[in-house]
């Protein structure tokens, strides 16, 4: 039997290994939707790796350039629907809004501003370990109403995000870039908790 070849070149195979990544995301990203739902995975638990799978699907969304994710599941009979709604709504169920569960959203922000600055301030520079924490702090701070929309640490939030966002996975931030991130981050930490002090 003749083996079949995927690939001709090396553009070609990183190509068809960035497919499966995505493949491998989203089928990962469905069966934990369903563990959730039996009730057999914790909130928080849940909530940090649907947070890590939904940047991961980002990042390898945009090494395909051009694939559009209805299109990709259609094509390899994937089938996803939990997952599907999950990208859509680009947030972990547990963070869908804050009417009830202000305190866990506060928590929850505070919890992730500190571990975006300790990633940081531990010399982590790749973008594929920074952008999903950073996404999932934008996205819990845009779930907290109470927070203004033209609040000045969610726009510095949503500006790193969307800077890393138009970056490669493989990519590295640069030192100066890093300590400005990091001036930047923790401006945007002492205006939430002034805001916290004064509501």
């Amino acid at each position: 039997m003749e083996e079949v070849r995927l690939y001709e070149n090396s553009f070609e195979r990183e190509r068809v290994d960035n497919m499966a990544e995505l493949y491998a995301v989203l089928n990962s990203l469905e069966c934990l939707e369903k563990v959730f739902s039996r009730d057999c995975i914790p909130p928080k638990e849940y909530t940090a790796e649907c947070s890590k799978l939904l940047g991961q699907y980002k990042v390898n969304l945009k090494l395909l350039e051009g694939t559009d994710i209805e299109s990709f599941v259609k094509k390899y009979r994937i089938q996803c629907p939990a997952a599907l709604e999950r990208i859509r709504e680009d947030r972990p169920i547990t963070v869908r809004d804050d009417k009830g569960n202000a305190l866990k959203c506060i928590a929850d922000i505070v919890e992730l501003f500190i571990t975006f600055l300790d990633q940081l301030k531990l010399n982590i520079r790749a973008v594929d370990e920074l952008f999903p924490n950073l996404n999932e702090l934008y996205v819990s701070m845009s779930a907290m109403s109470s927070l203004p929309a033209d609040f000045d640490a969610k726009i510095k939030v949503k500006n790193w995000r969307d800077k890393l966002n138009g970056m490669s996975a493989s990519e590295e931030i640069s030192d100066e870039m890093a300590r400005q991130m990091v001036f930047e981050m923790e401006t945007a930490y002492n205006s939430f908790t002034r805001f916290l002090r004064n509501t």
